[in-house]
């Protein structure tokens, strides 16, 4: 039986969800915006999912967007603020050195467009401060963007108080919170964000579907252009059984966010303290301001492919990182941005937890990692060198 440790990169989809999306795929099928009785049947599931979200971020209702995902989210919301600041004169932009690539690349198009980015440097503990963020606001800033939680070491940033700032500045605030859904609490208003980014597949809904709040008063260009869906803001027919299944999914996770978070926090805890008795291994990222079920360490010695590929045929799936850059060869982003060589970061493990995983699960997956990481380094000249004081270790 296979023991899963893979959810930052997608979530199991929940009962929940699967059964509130199965009406809108048989009985309750119409486009909603067609204005027959099928159609505003739809629409009326449309309208009530919407509340239902927004009920769950603080939001409200037509500040809710939905989008195929966290990466069109945050496309949509970071293209928009920018294209807001150039009319007022504002072109620069604040975000930080470890933001998932679908922030990065987006800054780096509009830097080519003429925009001037910061990206702040990120402490060890894979935290930035305030006082940073404070420091780097300008009069020509016109967004800062900063994501709730990182999706490979799991560490949670101050964006209440990074919100406050760009309030009291006059700066548009955005955070990817897709990491953070139904581990966290969300509430945009006592946050201070301005636009935030979801994505369903991250909290036991479907793949596919996402949301981005927009605070009312914020003007969104469209990536999408075509028909007048989501009150202009993103043209293409509604996916209704998906938004269903999200709203379902995201009410469930925040139902029980505290007993869930409280559970994952134990078993969690319990895999970094196995894990730590690796001799020259290290744990990436704050050992408690981290998501619950989010563990992540670094042995020297070894590579990082071999280390999944053989804990896969023990059956425990597991990654380096982000998933969005698997077949990449280049050492993590977030692992080089919180000061880890490139050598470090190639001999990284990302175990993240879901309420289904146990005790034994974690027990067993603490067993497999001493045995492979042992026998990777039996086979490895580098370690020879290292063991034989060829080279010296890195990490003590």
């Amino acid at each position: 039986m296979k023991i899963y440790l893979d959810n930052a990169a997608t979530t199991k989809m929940s009962k929940t969800a699967m059964e509130a999306m199965l009406p809108y795929m048989d009985m309750v099928y119409g486009n909603p915006s067609s204005l027959h009785s099928a159609g505003q049947e739809a629409a009326e599931a449309l309208s009530k999912a919407r509340q239902r979200i927004a009920d769950c971020i603080g939001a409200l209702p037509d500040e809710i967007i939905f989008t195929s995902g966290g990466s069109e989210a945050d496309n949509q919301a970071i293209i928009s603020a920018a294209y807001m600041g150039r009319q007022r004169g504002r072109k620069h932009i604040i975000s930080t050195a470890f933001e998932h690539h679908a922030v990065l690349h987006t800054l780096r198009k509009l830097e080519q467009e003429g925009f001037e980015i910061t990206l702040l440097d990120v402490h060890e503990n894979g935290i930035i401060s305030p006082e940073q963020v404070q420091e780097a606001i300008r009069d020509d800033t016109c967004l800062v963007t900063v994501m709730y939680a990182n999706n490979e070491i799991g560490t949670i940033q101050p964006i209440g108080e990074i919100g406050q700032i760009c309030r009291i500045k006059d700066v548009l605030f955005h955070t990817d919170a897709v990491q953070a859904a139904g581990y966290l609490p969300i509430h945009v208003g006592a946050q201070n964000v301005d636009m935030l980014s979801l994505s369903a597949h991250k909290f036991h809904g479907p793949k596919g579907i996402g949301i981005l709040y927009a605070k009312r008063g914020t003007a969104l260009t469209p990536l999408i252009e075509g028909g007048a869906q989501e009150r202009g803001r993103r043209a293409g027919t509604e996916n209704i059984p998906a938004i269903m299944g999200m709203a379902a999914a995201l009410e469930e996770a925040c139902a029980y966010r505290e007993d869930h978070a409280g559970r994952l926090r134990a078993l969690r805890d319990r895999l970094i303290a196995g894990l730590a008795q690796i001799p020259h291994g290290i744990l990436n990222g704050d050992a408690v301001n981290r998501l619950p079920g989010n563990v992540s360490f670094c042995f020297e010695g070894i590579e990082g492919e071999s280390l999944l590929l053989l804990l896969d045929d023990r059956g425990i799936c597991a990654s380096s990182g982000s998933a969005c850059t698997s077949g990449a060869l280049d050492p993590s982003h977030v692992l080089l941005a919180i000061g880890r060589v490139h050598d470090i970061a190639h001999g990284s493990l990302r175990l993240t937890l879901s309420e289904e995983n146990t005790e034994k699960d974690m027990d067993d997956t603490i067993e497999a990692v001493k045995e492979v990481v042992a026998y990777l380094r039996s086979i490895s000249p580098i370690w020879r060198e290292l063991v034989n004081g060829k080279k010296k270790f890195v990490i003590k």
